[in-house]
C-alpha cells in the first residue's frame, strides 16, 4: 500500500472508481468525497481524527502509517504526510494553479504591500487576481490542502491570476508544495520567526527553499539585500534570477501618502508612502515585466492603488494636519526601522517623531531588545506597550523591549501597559509638526490576551482620540 509520494496511489484509486473529489486536513470539514490528509502539528495529530472523518465521508485517507479501527476506507501511506500533501492534494484539485498566472512572494517585510501592488497591476491588465495573505485569512499562507481548494475556487470564480504570500512558516512545514508558480518574488530578510527556524541560517534556507525550479522558472529578487544577492548567487540550473534595486531609479521622491520615481522611461505615481514602499513597488512593475505587462499598464494600475491596511496608512485624513499617525504592521527590528525612517521625513520643523509599539508574545523572544534599541535610536519619543501579549504577562514583554535601551536614552522612553491609554497618551500630547508611528498590529482588528480576544485597531482608536484633539476635549 506504500508509495513513494503518493500520487500513483491515488491515481490508482480513482482508476478503480473512487471519487475524490477534494482534499482536506480539517476533520471537521471532510465532506462526501473527500481526502482527509492526516496532519501531525505541535498540539494535535491528525491520525487521531481519521475516524471521525471517515465517518463524515471520507473516501480516502492520507496517512504515515496505515490505521485500524477505521473501517473499510482506502488509506493512502507515505513517508511523509505532511511533505506529501501538498502535490496530493494539487493532483485532487486538478492543478489549480497551472490555470492561473501564479506568483509567490516571501521575505521578512513587504510582502503584503507588494502582493497588493502586483494584484492591482495584474487587474490592470486584464486578469482578474485574487489574492491570499495576511490580509485574508489567520495564516499568512494556508495548509496545502487548503490552499490548493482556494486555488481551485479562483479558477472556478473565473479569476486568471493569484498572488500568494509566502511565508517562512508555509516554506518550513511544505505548505506551498505542489503550487507551480509563473514567477516568485523576494524583498528582503531580517529578524523574525526564530521561535521556530531556531536561527537566523535556518530561516533563511527556509526562505531561500522557494528560489528553485522545483517551484518556479523566475525569480525577482532585491539584491539590495544581502540575502538577496546570496539567493542570486546559488540559483540552480534551470531557474532563472531577475535582479532589481533601487539605483535603477531616477527621480525619485517619497512623501508621507505617495511616492513617484522614473523606472525604463516610465513615470510610476503610487498613492501610499514610505521609502520601504519604493523597492516594493518596483518589485511589482520588475515581476509584472516579466508576466509580459508593459511598464505603461503597470504604472497605470500603481496609481490607482487603494491604501493597503495598516502598511504606512495615515489616519485621520486632512483634518488632523497639525500632526501625521501613521499606522503600520512592522513587527520587526528591520521593519520597525524603515516605518521610523520613512515618517522622520515627514516630521516638519519643530516637531518629534514619536513612536508606539510592543513585541507579541509567545513569538521570537530574541527580537524584543533589538525593537527597543531600534526604536529609540530612530525617534525622539518612545512609548512601549502591549502588542498580542497572548499567555505572556505583559509587563514582561516591556522589560525584555526596555532591556535593549541604553539606560543614557531610557528618559526618552514610556511604559504603559495599556495599548489605548499609549496612543491615546500620544495623540492627545502630540505638538503641532509630530509623526507618530503605531507599529506592531497594522490591520488587525482584534488584541489577544491570555484571558480571551478583544476587539482593538490601532486605525481607530488612533482616530477617536485625533477627533478629541480636534474637538479639544483632549482635557
Amino acid at each position: 500500500m506504500t508509495s513513494d509520494d503518493g500520487l500513483q496511489r491515488l491515481a490508482d484509486l480513482r482508476r478503480t472508481g473512487i471519487d475524490v473529489q477534494s482534499a482536506t486536513h480539517d476533520s471537521r470539514a471532510v465532506t462526501p468525497g473527500s481526502l482527509y490528509v492526516c496532519l501531525r502539528g505541535d498540539r494535535f495529530d491528525g491520525h487521531d481524527f481519521a475516524a471521525d472523518a471517515v465517518a463524515a465521508g471520507a473516501v480516502a485517507l492520507l496517512v504515515d502509517h496505515e490505521l485500524h479501527d477505521v473501517g473499510d476506507v482506502a488509506q493512502i501511506v507515505v513517508d511523509d504526510t505532511r511533505v506529501r500533501a501538498g502535490p496530493i492534494a494539487a493532483a485532487v484539485a486538478g492543478h489549480p494553479s497551472r490555470r492561473l498566472t501564479t506568483v509567490g512572494i516571501t521575505g521578512t517585510n513587504g510582502k503584503t504591500t507588494t502582493a497588493a501592488m502586483l494584484t492591482t497591476i495584474l487587474e490592470a491588465a486584464g486578469r482578474p487576481c485574487a489574492t491570499v495573505g495576511t490580509l485574508h485569512g489567520p495564516r499568512t499562507t494556508p495548509e496545502a490542502p487548503e490552499l490548493q481548494e482556494l486555488l481551485r475556487s479562483f479558477v472556478d470564480a473565473g479569476r486568471r491570476a493569484a498572488v500568494l504570500e509566502v511565508s517562512s512558516h508555509a516554506l518550513a512545514l511544505h505548505r506551498a508544495d505542489g503550487t507551480e508558480f509563473d514567477a516568485v518574488v523576494f524583498t528582503n530578510l531580517g529578524h523574525d520567526h526564530l521561535d521556530l527556524h531556531g536561527s537566523p541560517e535556518a530561516y533563511f534556507r527556509a526562505k531561500a527553499r522557494l528560489f528553485t525550479s522545483a517551484f518556479a522558472p523566475t525569480g525577482v529578487v532585491n539584491v539590495d539585500d544581502l540575502h538577496g544577492r546570496l539567493i542570486a548567487d546559488a540559483a540552480d540550473e534551470g531557474f532563472r534570477v531577475v535582479p532589481y534595486s533601487t539605483s535603477e531609479l531616477t527621480d525619485v521622491d517619497v512623501r508621507p501618502g505617495s511616492h513617484r520615481y522614473r523606472w525604463r522611461d516610465v513615470v510610476v505615481e503610487v498613492p501610499i508612502g514610505g521609502e520601504f514602499n519604493v523597492s516594493n513597488s518596483l518589485a511589482a512593475m520588475v515581476t509584472a515585466a516579466e508576466l509580459g505587462i508593459d511598464p505603461q499598464t503597470a504604472a497605470s494600475g500603481l496609481a490607482d492603488l487603494a491604501p493597503v491596511p495598516g502598511r504606512f496608512e495615515v489616519v485621520g485624513g486632512d483634518d488632523h494636519r497639525d500632526v501625521t499617525v501613521v499606522v503600520d504592521y512592522a513587527h520587526t527590528p528591520d521593519g520597525l526601522a524603515g516605518v521610523l525612517a520613512s515618517a522622520r521625513s515627514a516630521v516638519r520643523p519643530g516637531g518629534s517623531l514619536v513612536v508606539v509599539f510592543g513585541c507579541g508574545g509567545e513569538r521570537d523572544r530574541d527580537k524584543r531588545p533589538e525593537m527597543g534599541a531600534v526604536a529609540v535610536g530612530a525617534a525622539d519619543r518612545v512609548l512601549v506597550t502591549s502588542d498580542n501579549p497572548r499567555s505572556e504577562e505583559p509587563e514582561t514583554i516591556i522589560a525584555d523591549i526596555v532591556g535593549g535601551i541604553a539606560a543614557s536614552a531610557r528618559s526618552r522612553v514610556e511604559a504603559i501597559v495599556d495599548r489605548r491609554l499609549a496612543i491615546g497618551e500620544a495623540v492627545l500630547t502630540a505638538a503641532p509638526g509630530d509623526v507618530i508611528v503605531i507599529a506592531g498590529k497594522g490591520h488587525e482588528r482584534t488584541q489577544e490576551f491570555a484571558t480571551g480576544i478583544v476587539d482593538f485597531d490601532d486605525r481607530s482608536v488612533a482616530a477617536d482620540f485625533l477627533a478629541d484633539r480636534t474637538t479639544g476635549d483632549a482635557s
